[in-house]
């Protein structure tokens, strides 16, 4: 025996407005005048809605309209796609009529530390370029992702993306003067604080100190952040030594709210790179940033 199905059917905004509007506010006409439509107009939004779908989304109780059960979950999704599709106009919208748009994954505190303040020289040269930052810790699926690129760790990318070296990852110790005062220390006495650690990358002390020639002895005690801008605030903070990236750590230090007590430098044994796409269209505006970040990376 064959099984009949009911027709695939997707709503439209109008239908998915008038249900959001209907439930919220109770009444087809309140819901009529907040959308400045007819009540008419939104009843047979609605009346569409449950004939396609093949269910009842509200019942009437005391000339009120009161979700039912398959209502209630349409209207949990129809609100968060409503609000997705308003996000993206604003986002689009905020470019101002910019011939192209950029978006790219970024790790935050390479964002923060060494992109952005950098950025306004690609906006001056390529005013037509926009840019759409946003963060990312792990690595980018570009298949399932609305980024061009990202700007991450090489050993981030994905097996086949185009990979470009920007800026090799120096690992130095830093802490607040407040905390440890202006006396150079040695790799061994940095075990006498706390240790601030990177929950993301929790190998990075141990390594650090084996390749310092000290064997810590227990548990590495101190608190432990998601992310870098996090490490760098706590270590402003006295909250312990931190171990950072030298492009991270590079502001602090000339504004003298951190200090470097040992000198001793460990190669992160990576880059943080521009990864794209394998197989991308050919996009214009990608490899002028490429070739920019090239261009301030030499200098």
């Amino acid at each position: 025996m064959i099984r009949q199905t009911r027709p695939s059917y997707t709503p439209t905004v109008q239908e998915l407005r008038a249900l959001l509007y209907s439930a919220d506010l109770g009444t087809v006409s309140a819901a009529a005048e907040a959308l400045s439509l007819t009540q008419g107009a939104v009843s047979r939004s609605i009346r569409t809605l449950e004939e396609r779908l093949g269910v009842r989304l509200f019942h009437r109780e005391r000339q009120r309209l009161v979700l039912s059960d398959a209502g209630r979950a349409l209207v949990r999704d129809a609100r968060d796609i409503l609000d997705r599709i308003e996000s993206s106009a604003r986002m689009v919208m905020a470019f101002g009529g910019g011939e192209d748009v950029l978006r790219l994954a970024v790790l935050p505190t390479f964002a923060t530390s060494w992109l952005i303040p950098r950025l306004a020289g690609f906006s001056r040269r390529h005013p037509g370029i926009g840019i759409d930052l946003a963060e990312a810790l792990a690595p980018v699926d570009f298949d399932d992702s609305p980024f061009d690129a990202a700007l991450q760790r090489v050993e981030m990318a994905r097996p086949g993306s185009r990979v470009l070296p920007i800026c090799p990852e120096n690992l130095i110790v830093v802490a607040s003067p407040a905390l440890i005062g202006d006396a150079p220390m040695t790799p061994a006495e940095l075990l006498n604080w706390p240790l601030i650690q990177q929950s993301t990358r929790p190998e990075l002390w141990s390594d650090w100190l084996a390749a310092a020639g000290v064997a810590p002895f227990g548990q590495l005690r101190g608190p432990r952040f998601q992310h870098f801008g996090m490490v760098i605030a706590a270590a402003r903070a006295g909250m312990g030594v931190a171990l950072l990236p030298d492009i991270f750590a590079a502001e602090a230090l000339a504004q003298g709210t951190l200090r470097q007590p040992c000198p001793q430098v460990l190669a992160g044994g990576s880059s943080y790179a521009l990864i794209r796409p394998a197989q991308t269209r050919a996009q214009r505006s990608l490899d002028l940033f490429s070739d920019w970040l090239q261009e301030i990376a030499e200098t």
